[in-house]
């Protein structure tokens, strides 16, 4: 098993340590670190990151915690309904939730960049909040106030404590995702407001400033381990609660001051469908009034051939590209998942089932920018100079949502009754043979789940992707980047189309990984 595991962790040390070790290296050589740190437009910079995750962070909790109760508590017949609604923005692709916001909020700015990173992590907060919400038992609520405590005071004083570590675990996620938001802050703070992220690729795409490039990366590497460190301590706080709690059925119809928060979690809900709206009718509006010229214009290059290739052809990238990184994290996911599932129920030390499990959710840590960084002062070493590879942005994709696909499938596979695996065993099967007839058919809705789920995320990918795509094949991200940078109303046209384009095929796979989730695999738990 072992050796197995070698699979994984090799492709994580080519592709991963190799390229972030490399940045590091650049970074503490030559004073750069010295030098970076010596400026204050770097903790301007630093303190801009900070302050904007802190804030997105707090407007997610705030608009999370009804979804969370409504979707935990609630039993209504359109809550399925109600959970598609909510993971849609998660798995939007950046730049599409940024141009949505710039449809609402045309300036952009401080409050832009917080709503939209809020708006993109509420299904975080909802997801990981309610998956423990709805374990906890209602008796020591109902004890409360039996003894006279009003609602709100058993809340804050019962339940909410109880719900402290997947709270913590939701705010430590969510500050992650928004310190390394690039995407969102590119389009929403223009050149005034830039964060960690956003410096490191103008420095390097732009100024060609390779040691201070470098010198940013190790910085926001350190951030992000921290934030990643604390949501590891939470997320085994929570999981450690879930073990403490027996499931049972806790949703029930809204009585009294309850419909109050049904309320406030559908309005929160029409909210973060009010951008994505926006957005689609901005698509279909022209100087001359409503028209699909924007639609059409995706057969072409763009006003003066902003683009290499036409719309079509970046669309056709994007599916390819997908695809591939799809196909490699599945394999690298699966056996890890099985690695990781077997070294549990074998004899093997706690630490080292953390250790793997930790390395393995490493790419989730370190921002996709500072990857594709690195590949391109590293990746040349190897046969071939994979940097001019078509390979290489499926690479860099698989490894983004292949730690997912783990997060997906190493629950399933765990709660598969070891009793089913001994008695086909015991009959003579060995173990591919055991893996082939009993984990695999049980597991397959969940793992047909976790593919959909990997793949409109490596869809929409846009961090590492913007780095390493070449200009005769950018995916539909890039060519949406490049367009939105150029003036004119066609490119504008061309963009919010292509936006609408990456958005419908996004909520139709959200749509048949709502089908097929298996209730064990919640998505928002990553």
């Amino acid at each position: 098993m072992i050796a197995t595991a070698l699979i994984p962790l090799g492709f994580l040390a080519v592709f991963f340590v190799w390229p972030v070790a490399a940045i590091v290296h650049r970074g503490l050589s030559a004073g750069g670190v010295a030098a970076v740190l010596g400026r204050a437009d770097t903790w301007e910079l630093v303190g801009f990151t900070l302050g904007q995750a802190a804030a997105s962070t707090a407007v997610a909790l705030l608009a999370g915690m009804p979804v969370a109760f409504v979707t935990a508590r609630v039993r209504l017949p359109w809550i399925g309904l109600l959970r598609v609604l909510v993971l849609v923005p998660f798995v939007l692709p950046t730049i599409v939730v940024g141009l949505a916001f710039r449809t609402l909020i045309p300036d952009g700015g401080v409050v832009a960049i917080v709503l939209a990173n809020a708006f993109f992590n509420v299904a975080v907060v909802a997801r990981t909040v309610g998956g423990l919400w709805t374990h906890l038992d209602r008796r020591a609520e109902d004890a409360a106030r039996s003894l006279g405590a009003s609602r709100l005071t058993a809340f804050r004083t019962v339940t909410l404590p109880a719900l402290a570590p997947a709270v913590g675990s939701a705010a430590a996620v969510v500050f992650l995702f928004s310190a390394t938001s690039f995407g969102v802050v590119l389009v929403l703070g223009a050149a005034e407001y830039r964060t960690l992220e956003t410096e490191i690729y103008l420095r390097t795409v732009e100024l060609f400033d390779l040691p201070g490039a470098a010198a940013l990366s190790l910085l926001q590497i350190v951030a992000v381990l921290a934030a990643l460190v604390a949501g590891a301590v939470a997320r085994r706080r929570r999981e450690s609660a879930l073990r403490l709690r027996a499931k049972e059925e806790t949703a029930r119809r809204p009585v009294g001051p309850e419909w109050t928060v049904v309320a406030l979690a559908l309005a929160i809900v029409g909210l973060l469908m009010t951008p994505i709206v926006a957005m689609v009718l901005r698509s279909l509006s022209t100087s001359d009034g409503w028209g699909l010229a924007g639609y059409r214009a995706l057969a072409g290059t763009g006003d003066r051939g902003v683009l290499a290739v036409s719309g079509v052809d970046a669309a056709l990238n994007s599916l390819r590209t997908a695809t591939d990184a799809t196909a490699l994290a599945l394999v690298l996911g699966l056996t890890a998942s099985v690695v990781l599932v077997s070294l549990r129920r074998g004899r093997h030390r706690a630490a080292l089932v953390e250790a793997v499990d930790t390395a393995l959710m490493l790419p989730l840590g370190v921002s996709a920018v500072t990857v594709g960084f690195g590949y391109l002062i590293t990746l040349d070493a190897l046969p071939g100079d994979l940097r001019t590879s078509p390979l290489l942005v499926p690479l860099a994709q698989a490894l983004v949502i292949t730690p997912l696909i783990i997060r997906i499938m190493v629950p399933v596979l765990s709660s598969i009754d070891t009793r089913l695996r001994q008695a086909a065993a015991t009959l003579g099967a060995g173990p591919v043979r055991v893996w082939r007839e009993v984990d695999l058919p049980l597991a397959a809705r969940s793992l047909l789940s976790a593919a959909a789920f990997g793949y409109v995320v490596a869809l929409g990918e846009f961090g590492a992707t913007s780095f390493l795509a070449r200009p005769d094949a950018p995916t539909l991200p890039v060519a949406i980047g490049a367009l939105i940078s150029r003036p004119g109303e066609l490119n504008n046209q061309m963009a919010y189309a292509a936006c609408t384009l990456l958005m419908v095929v996004t909520v139709a796979v959200v749509l048949l990984v709502e089908r097929l989730r298996a209730p064990a695999a919640n998505l928002g738990e990553f």
